[in-house]
This record gives C-alpha cells, sequence and structure tokens, in this order.
C-alpha cells in the first residue's frame, strides 16, 4: 500500500471519523487536535440517514443510534405551529435503521471517540503542526510539541477557520458571514413528541428536536445585521425577545424553560466552499476546511463524516495520488457544493421575506440528492 502512514489535523467529527475510517484499511493514523479535551457543546445536532448509512461504513450506525432519538420526519410549521407539510426521508441506511435521528453532540463524540480508542489511534491533544514540508515522496510535519514526523499523507480537517487550508493556499479563502445567526437550547421533551418541527417567523425561524426520551432542542434562526457581540450573561433574556410571536412547543419553551444564560449556544452563521482542488502535493482537506455551510439542512455533520468515508476508500485502494485526488473530487464536490448553495439558499429566503420560498420543496430535493450513495 502507497499510503501506509496518515496524520489528521483537527479532532472534530471530520476527524475522529477519518481517523476510524482509515485505521480500517489498516493504515497507521497520527492525530492531533489543539484542544486539550474533545469537550464540544452540550447541544443535539440533526443525524439524517445519509449520516446513518456513512456511518454503517465503519460500524458505527448501530452505536450512534442507541445513543440518540429516532424521530419521524420534519414538521414545517407556520408561527403559531400549525402543521403546513410533513417531510420524511426514506431509510437508506436500511429498513432497520431510522430516516432521523436527534442526538447531543457529547454523545455523538463519545461513539466517535470511543471509536479512535478501538482502533488505537495515536491521539496527541493540546498539539498542532508549526510547519508541513512536502516532500514530494514524504510530507515532514513539526509540531508545537517539539517532535517531528513524516507521513505518506495529511488531512485537513480543522474547521472553518482551518490552518491548514491557509498554509495550502494563503489567506486568499475566508468564510463570510451570512447575515444570520443561531440560537440553541436544551429544553425537556413533551411526552410523545417523536417529531422535529420548524416555525417559519416574519423575520426568523425556530424549531425543535427530540434528542432522548427526556429531552430536545429549541433552534432559532435570527437576522444579526452587522453581526454584533452579543454580551454572554443576557443570552438567554435575547433569544426569549426573539422568540415573541411563536406559540406551540417552541412558545411553551421560551416561556417555562429558557432562563439560564449559561446554557444558550448561541453562533454567527459563517460559510465557505473552496472552489476546487481541496489538495496540494500529499495534503488534502476535508470537512468545514472547504465546505462549512449554515444549518439550514442540518448537513453540516454529515457531509464531513462522508468525506472521511469516502477518502478512506478511496486510499485503501492503493491507487496513484491523482487518481485518488480525482476521484476523491467527483464523489465530492458536486454533493458538497448542491448542500451548500442550497442552505445559504434558505437564509436568503429568510433574510429576504422571499414569496416564492418552498422550504419543503428544497428539503425533499435534499433527500432525493442525499440518497444516492456517497
Amino acid at each position: 500500500m502507497s499510503v501506509r502512514k496518515v496524520l489528521i489535523i483537527g479532532g472534530g467529527i471530520g476527524g475522529l471519523t477519518a481517523a476510524i475510517a482509515f485505521r480500517q484499511q489498516g493504515i497507521e493514523v497520527d492525530l492531533v487536535e489543539l484542544q486539550t479535551s474533545f469537550k464540544v457543546y452540550h447541544v443535539g445536532i440533526i443525524i439524517q440517514a445519509n449520516t446513518i448509512r456513512a456511518m454503517k461504513h465503519i460500524g458505527l450506525a448501530d452505536q450512534i443510534v442507541e445513543a440518540g432519538f429516532p424521530y419521524r420526519g420534519v414538521q414545517m410549521c407556520d408561527a403559531q405551529g400549525n402543521v403546513l407539510s410533513h417531510v420524511q426521508g426514506p431509510r437508506i441506511a436500511g429498513e432497520e435503521y431510522p430516516s432521523d435521528l436527534g442526538m447531543g453532540r457529547p454523545a455523538l463524540h463519545k461513539v466517535l471517540t470511543d471509536g479512535v480508542t478501538k482502533e488505537r489511534c495515536d491521539v496527541r491533544l493540546g498539539v498542532t503542526f508549526t510547519a508541513i514540508e512536502d516532500h514530494g515522496d514524504t510530507v515532514r510535519v513539526s509540531f508545537t510539541d517539539g517532535e517531528t514526523r513524516d507521513y505518506d499523507l495529511v488531512i485537513g480537517a480543522d474547521g472553518i477557520n482551518s490552518s491548514v487550508r491557509s498554509t495550502l493556499f494563503g489567506e486568499a479563502f475566508k468564510p463570510r458571514f451570512t447575515g444570520q445567526g443561531v440560537w440553541r437550547y436544551n429544553v425537556p421533551r413533551p411526552k410523545g413528541l417523536d417529531v422535529a418541527a420548524l416555525y417559519i417567523g416574519k423575520d426568523c425561524k425556530a424549531g425543535f428536536v427530540p434528542l432522548t426520551e427526556e429531552t430536545m432542542y429549541i433552534l432559532l434562526v435570527t437576522a444579526e445585521p452587522g453581526n454584533p457581540m452579543l454580551p454572554q450573561d443576557q443570552l438567554a433574556g435575547l433569544m426569549r425577545q426573539r422568540l415573541e410571536g411563536f406559540g406551540g412547543v417552541v412558545g411553551e419553551a421560551r416561556d417555562h424553560y429558557i432562563t439560564e444564560s449559561d446554557l444558550v449556544v448561541y453562533r454567527p452563521l459563517e460559510a465557505i466552499f473552496l472552489p476546487k482542488p481541496w489538495f496540494k502535493g500529499r495534503v488534502v482537506l476535508l470537512g468545514d476546511a472547504v465546505h462549512a455551510t449554515s444549518p439550514h439542512l442540518g448537513q453540516g455533520a454529515a457531509q464531513a463524516i462522508e468525506d472521511a468515508v469516502v477518502m478512506a476508500e478511496e486510499v485503501g485502494r492503493d491507487q496513484p495520488l491523482e487518481t485518488l485526488y480525482r476521484n476523491y473530487m467527483e464523489r465530492r464536490y458536486e454533493r458538497c457544493k448542491f448542500v451548500v448553495e442550497a442552505s445559504l439558499m434558505i437564509g436568503e429566503w429568510e433574510l429576504t421575506h422571499d414569496p416564492a420560498a418552498d422550504h419543503a420543496g428544497i428539503r425533499r430535493q435534499m433527500l432525493e440528492t442525499l440518497a444516492t450513495p456517497i
């Protein structure tokens, strides 16, 4: 095998998945993560059927289903919770698996970090690279802990503000603020609630996703002109203000549960889509480093996971580097481009109050597109 040892830079969802997938191809894996722990936000994440299918490729589908909460698709509602449409995707991972799954981000990370431990990857936390020297037949990487190691391939999975991307391509590619922000808060799940929902308001969109038998999370997407800095100690009050006008389950959560600012997770929405190529020499990028998008379709983590699975499969075929890269780009580029562009289109509809907006239609188009093999 021409690729025997790989370095993965970044210990997020894409990096951890890549580490597992490469080890299962019999490849030696080092993973470095700048943070000193695998700590993640306590709120939830949407897992759709294409994500479950990708996790099935690396033997972790059962684990994520067990750690999450299967639900019956997504309802599109008006601001008061009146159902306008209901979209549920196919069970493309197999009839034994759900089409939709909610789970806490810590629960997903535990599945992935347990997998990395089981596969005996060499993980170093609190460490990142200081230099990457591509010598043609090998890559020499220097690290912040003083070590220097040689690799056959380096994977940049270090997120939207990727230092690996900057090292490869300079500062020409930067994420841009989309004009919106997203708010998240975990609340109790009403008994019997087994769907997710999106409530389309006048100037924003809210919704909920079940996470466990006891919990769900409320999400809110708002226009945030100028990308303001919002005081952390005021976030609960600001979130409640922005939820004024919503009824149903969202209104109940606003009035009874959104009280602690420290439990609000707010992030401005940024996006980037890197043109071809996503590689240079023996260094290649995946996940948010090349296609970070807004959460309107719930596909950010899914596309990073798919990237990792596809790259490991192509490396495992023991083919020339040029063929590996060509196959990777052919399998990933248009798919990721669709997700980014469709997600940003929804954001534009919300910002401009476009009367032609077809939220249910674009969700159906997504389900059809992502049902195709990765």
